[in-house]
């Protein structure tokens, strides 16, 4: 005769299988995405999931006030005058850039689902050409 199992047993196996069909519904792979709004509050629409800030690592450069320090030189170019003080020169370039923009609505974005956390890294602005 079988055994009838005790109320715990049943509720640990109902939320054991609803973790599982859970995690079967999570996008796998990189997939593409569509912003609905701005950092610092994102929010990303991959399919039918509306993904937010609690949700989602999001690359640096992507974000207004990003900083990255820049080290070359300009391309040689003439002066406008005709003096050979200003023939065809170039300028030194060592300085920090600041970057202002950002994700807007409508952004097409890469999401990759992190394995295991629920936590998705939008990795970059991609464009359908």
């Amino acid at each position: 005769m079988a055994q009838i199992p005790t109320v715990e047993q049943s509720a640990g196996h109902l939320v054991d299988t609803m973790h599982k069909i859970s995690k079967s519904e999570l996008p796998a792979r990189t997939r593409v995405g569509k912003v609905l709004a701005s950092p610092p509050d994102i929010q990303v629409q991959l399919d039918d999931i509306i993904l937010t800030k609690e949700d989602v690592y999001v690359s640096a450069y992507l974000l207004s006030g990003y900083t990255r320090h820049v080290v070359g030189e300009t391309s040689y170019r003439g002066g406008g005058s005709g003096l050979p003080a200003y023939e065809s020169h170039n300028h030194p370039v060592d300085n920090d850039e600041t970057w202002t923009d950002t994700l807007v609505p409508g952004d097409l974005v890469t999401v990759i689902p992190l394995e295991g956390d629920q936590l998705y890294l939008i990795e970059d602005k991609v464009i359908k050409l």
